[in-house]
């Protein structure tokens, strides 16, 4: 051998391994492609349904009855409590069963369930505290010494206590007049013969094959509930989805209470059999056998001693109207600070929807979520100002900071001196952290679940309003979402809402055992001129309080009726952090539906907004529901950007 082939030798064989290599990875590549196509493919069971999704509809108009839900199942369901003489607290309940079953990738079972209702008879407004509590077991200390700087997603640490069917049990044994049994009946039904899947259910299970493959391995029964096990075949639109599992659940409650009434128990005797056979009797099994093999948190302690609470609900006024909402648990306490914050200014002079107004009430808006950040958290744990910040005088005192320029970052809060302050995260007050990279922080456990928890599946809430013959009313705002373990051969999904809260003990809505996050869904009931006027309420995480303050002024300023203020196009801000984790801030950013964008985009740059153009009735800017009493009439309206759909008699 010359020294030529010598030299070109090494080379000759790295070309063949090349070779072998790519022959090996080509041979790999076809076979897996015609195993694919050998596989069961294409639509499962396709159904015809009229998706409501993307369509104009009018305002509803009604004198017995309006229902308006986030499914046309549910509201059906509610129509028909309704006209067999139940109530609206009554329908609420089926009607949330049936959300459960018809949209619960987006609000499931059972997960968090906030109400504010309308006593007609006591002429009264109550709040439930409608979300769980952090096992006793979760701790700061615990979480950082895994190495999570945030709670993580995917994850069956990011389990809080399961809140709904408290909610429910506690609903009917105060205002209801039929069963647990009678009510659950349709969403059993449906569960077991199946649902056509709506556009927004195939939109928030939209995951690429690599995302379903990762689903498919980290939430393997997840993975065969609403992909029944085939990972490598989408969720499609329109397809029959059924749940046995959920189905069997819920008969097996209904079975619980039926026993109780058989043996001699009243109708309460019959509700308790409910909750104790789901937090102290099977159900609680089967949730601890799940935490137990999965290294959870959950003891039967933790399921046993769980209650929500009926509380008063906090009201603040704009005008002629009140809004009541839950407590700060929540972040309904946002939408009257910044009405109050706006009252006395001529907004109508600015036109609806223009830069100047987008401008004024946005920045309403971030004075407001400045205070939340600062302030607002379980109010179990924490000393939350309410009075100070839904007293007149502080939203004179913050409307004063309002300015021609966007504020970039968000404004510092109020100073109450009295309350439990914190800085905004990284770096004082007014001056919140900006977005990290991809992972920053997180440990290689963390890392390696990125693609999938970014992906869309899960990403909603939903909600219902409706009111009744005798003029109850009720506000709810159920959610979560299956991206955490769902407990085997049950079908419950119990959510990642610990994902809410902060691992930094300086934060108002630091974790501790026990407490409730700070949740995004809200429920809020409006008077007007003293008497009950509206129920209404939005998916949309921290959106929900930005669409509920758009569409109010839309129809107390512009005089649009409620279906033309909700169709209407919306601005989002993304300058306070996002209540979920990793809490994500983008300062001076403004998200607008593309009939805003054309119009105004100029403009709001030139105030110093980073501006993003969206679809016109995109999901990402929520989906109002409103059920309305006036001059003896009812009026319902649905937002297009959903399947949400109102319906009366």
């Amino acid at each position: 051998m010359d020294s030529r082939q010598r030299f070109f030798a090494p080379f000759k064989k790295v070309v063949f391994i090349f070779r072998v290599v790519m022959g090996v990875l080509l041979a790999v590549a076809i076979l897996t492609g015609l195993v694919y196509l050998a596989l069961p493919n294409g639509p499962r069971d396709p159904m015809t349904f009229d998706d409501p999704w993307n369509k104009p509809r009018p305002a509803v108009q009604a004198h017995n009855y309006m229902v308006v839900t986030g499914t046309t199942f549910a509201t059906q369901t509610a129509e028909d409590v309704l006209d067999r003489g139940g109530n609206a607290f009554d329908a609420a309940v089926a009607a949330l069963l049936m959300l459960n079953v018809t949209h619960g990738e987006a609000a499931s079972f059972p997960g968090i369930a906030p109400l504010v209702l309308y006593d007609a008879e006591t002429h009264s407004v109550h709040s439930y505290v409608g979300a769980g509590t952090a096992p006793a077991a979760a701790t700061i200390e615990r979480f950082t010494a895994k190495g999570y700087t945030n709670v993580p997603d995917l994850n069956i640490w990011a389990q809080l206590i399961p809140a709904s069917l408290d909610v429910i049990v506690a609903l009917l044994k105060q205002y209801g007049t039929m069963s647990f049994s009678e009510l659950a009946a349709p969403a059993i039904q449906m569960a077991r013969q199946g649902f056509p899947v709506s556009k927004i259910m195939s939109l928030n299970m939209n995951l690429s094959m690599l995302q379903r493959m990762g689903f498919a391995y980290l939430l393997p029964y997840n993975t065969q509930v609403y992909l029944y096990g085939q990972w490598w075949r989408p969720l499609y639109y329109k397809d029959r989805l059924k749940l046995p599992d959920l189905a069997n659940t819920l008969q097996a409650l209904s079975d619980a209470e039926q026993a109780a009434l058989k043996s001699g128990g009243s109708g309460a005797d019959g509700l308790q059999a409910v909750r104790d056979y789901f937090y102290k009797g099977p159900i609680a099994e089967d949730i601890l056998a799940m935490h137990q093999a999965q290294g959870g948190l959950f003891t039967a302690a933790d399921l046993a001693n769980y209650s929500g609470y009926w509380e008063e609900p906090l009201h603040g006024s704009y005008g002629d109207y009140t809004f009541y909402t839950n407590g700060p648990w929540n972040q309904g306490i946002v939408v009257p600070m910044t009405l109050q914050i706006l009252e006395g200014i001529d907004l109508k002079s600015m036109g609806q929807n223009s830069a100047q107004y987008i401008h004024t009430v946005n920045q309403a808006i971030e004075l407001a979520m400045a205070d939340r950040e600062a302030y607002v958290a379980d109010p179990k744990f924490v000393k939350v100002p309410v009075d100070v910040l839904l007293s007149k005088s502080y939203a004179a005192e913050r409307r004063k900071l309002m300015k021609d320029k966007a504020f970039g970052p968000l404004p510092p809060p109020g100073n109450i001196p009295t309350a439990f302050s914190v800085p905004l995260e990284g770096g004082g007050q007014g001056s919140p952290r900006s977005p990290g990279g991809e992972g920053e922080g997180q440990p290689v456990s963390q890392l390696s679940s990125n693609f999938l928890s970014s992906a869309p599946f899960g990403k909603d809430t939903t909600h219902l309003a409706i009111i009744d013959r005798w003029g109850n009313s009720i506000s709810m705002t159920p959610s979560d979402f299956p991206k955490s373990p769902m407990v085997p051969g049950t079908g419950l999904t119990l959510g990642d809402r610990m994902t809410q809260f902060y691992l930094n003990p300086n934060n108002v809505d630091a974790l501790q055992p026990g407490k409730r996050p700070r949740v995004t869904p809200l429920a809020i009931i409006v008077f007007k001129g003293g008497k009950f006027f509206m129920s209404f309420g939005t998916p949309g995480d921290d959106m929900q309080t930005q669409a509920l303050v758009q569409v109010f002024l839309n129809m107390d300023v512009f005089g649009m009726d409620i279906q033309q203020a909700i169709d209407a196009p919306r601005f989002r801000s993304m300058s306070m952090p996002a209540t979920f984790a990793p809490h994500a801030v983008y300062p001076g950013t403004l998200w607008l539906e593309s009939s805003l964008y054309n119009r105004t985009v100029l403009d709001l740059q030139k105030r110093g907004y980073h501006v993003v153009e969206y679809p016109d009735w995109d999901n990402l800017f929520g989906a109002v529901g409103a059920a309305i009493q006036s001059n003896g009439t009812l009026i319902g309206g649905s937002d297009p950007r959903e399947e949400t759909w109102a319906a009366g008699k």
